[in-house]
């Protein structure tokens, strides 16, 4: 008969070995680089996800994500130990099952826990005797509990005896050259000893620091309250770059000057709002779950409501500030330089530039973008309507031919001495312009 012991000894010697077979399910930003560290550090990998598109390319050894190394993908591939599929039976030969799904926010701002789900109905299928379940995706403190949990011991298995359940929170950081998977400590928490031991056990053959913590909801609260501090550092950032600027001062003089001091302070850096999977989505996670067991969190609230507004808040600065200058804003066309959320990144999720862009255009203007990452606008699940758009090229006479450009998100790819000789009024909120020493043409440089 097969033991809760027996099953523990059994999966720890697979590890040991690392000849247990792992599995994530999702191949994104989180799961792919996940998957591909697992496999880099000695385990047989499979990557699961349903769009077969993707699933194919990766099997080709192609590169789907631009940050990483040429041939990363077609060096794990080539091993004959990493492969990706579209076959969710493939989920029953796994000793470890790592789920790195979307957890976005619903069209109300709440959390919306619909692909982990599926993911877990689809998992509770396959599911057998001494599997290791460890959910990456951003959750609130409860709902592995709660909402995973159920799903899969609906046929009949028990978390904790015939398989293991914990939760690790993703760190992951795209386009981090500094802190990779690998190095970035792990946190993992489990609810029951067999489970935790297990847990620990695995990615301290895959990080370079694995750090325990006594329960899922504990490990599940870690990745939010890191989110919202950093929620609340931007809007604070964000605050004092308005009322510095009125006061004539440069906030990020002010900032860099700050950041000298050894203790008491960390920097922060202002921009047109905040955007990714992580900053945008775990402080409405806390906030949504505080709200559900009678607490409440103002001072996160109040952050997230600043960071949300802030493209609009752009927007009605920029064209207040074309009218100023004698054009109209009605007609107005404008040139937004970077859509992805974050600098050399080929991401758009909650993105503010996407924000600013359908702003400008409530107020009459006509938004057109550049992006060396996006040829074509994608659809997004919260801005279909700009789906199709062609990226315009930065040259002079492109650039010259708008009322106004803004500087959105810094990639590296851009000549940014094109847009500071050639434009007309530019609006710069990430201070490339300054950073890169390029003094404007007209010297119309707005700071915003």
């Amino acid at each position: 008969m097969t033991t809760a012991f027996s099953l523990v000894s059994g999966l720890r010697d697979r590890l040991q070995s690392r000849e247990a077979r792992v599995m994530t399910i999702g191949l994104g930003y989180v799961g792919l680089p996940l998957a591909l560290t697992v496999h880099e550090t000695g385990f047989p990998v499979t990557g699961f996800d349903l769009d077969a598109e993707r699933v194919a390319r990766i099997n080709a050894g192609e590169r789907v994500i631009s940050y990483f190394p040429e041939t990363r993908i077609a060096s794990a591939v080539a091993t004959g130990r990493f492969a990706a599929t579209a076959d969710p039976a493939r989920l029953a030969e796994a000793d470890v099952v790592l789920i790195c799904v979307p957890t976005p926010l619903t069209p109300a701002r709440e959390p919306d826990l619909s692909y982990l789900r599926r993911a877990a109905e689809t998992l509770a299928r396959h599911l057998r005797h001494g599997q290791l379940v460890v959910l990456e995706s951003t959750v609130w403190p409860g709902a592995t509990a709660t909402v995973l949990r159920p799903i899969l011991e609906a046929g009949g298995l028990r978390a904790g005896t015939d398989f293991f359940l914990a939760f690790s929170p993703e760190r992951e950081d795209p386009g981090n050259a500094t802190f990779t998977t690998r190095t970035i400590p792990k946190v993992v928490g489990a609810d029951d000893p067999q489970s935790l031991q297990l847990v620990h056990m695995f990615y301290d053959r895959v990080v370079e620091r694995t750090v325990p913590v006594g329960s899922i909801a504990a490990a599940e609260a870690v990745k939010l309250v890191e989110n919202s501090f950093r929620t609340v550092n931007i809007a604070l950032v964000n605050e004092m770059k308005g009322a510095l600027e009125a006061m004539g001062v440069d906030v990020w003089e002010v900032i860099a000057a700050a950041a000298t001091k050894p203790f008491g302070y960390m920097p922060f850096w202002p921009g047109p709002g905040i955007g990714g999977d992580c900053i945008p989505v775990s402080p409405a996670y806390l906030s949504w779950r505080a709200g559900d067991v009678g607490a409440q969190v103002p001072l996160v609230d109040l952050a997230r409501h600043t960071n949300d507004a802030a493209p609009a808040a752009l927007a009605a600065r920029i064209l207040s500030d074309i009218a100023q200058a004698g054009r109209p804003a009605a007609g107005a066309r404008i040139l937004v330089c970077g859509i992805s959320y974050k600098r050399d990144v080929e991401d758009t999720r909650e993105s503010p530039a996407l924000g600013l862009m359908r702003a400008l255009e409530a107020g009459g203007a006509v938004a057109a973008f550049h992006d060396p990452f996006f040829p074509v606008l994608p659809v997004t699940r919260d801005h279909p309507d700009l789906a199709g758009r062609v990226s315009v090229p930065v040259t002079p006479e492109a650039v010259s031919g708008f009322d106004a450009v803004v500087v959105t998100t810094d990639h590296t790819g851009v000549d940014y001495a094109v847009l500071a000789r050639h434009a007309r009024i530019l609006f710069d909120t990430r201070n490339v312009i300054a950073r890169l020493g390029l003094v404007p043409a007209a010297r119309d440089l707005r700071k915003v």
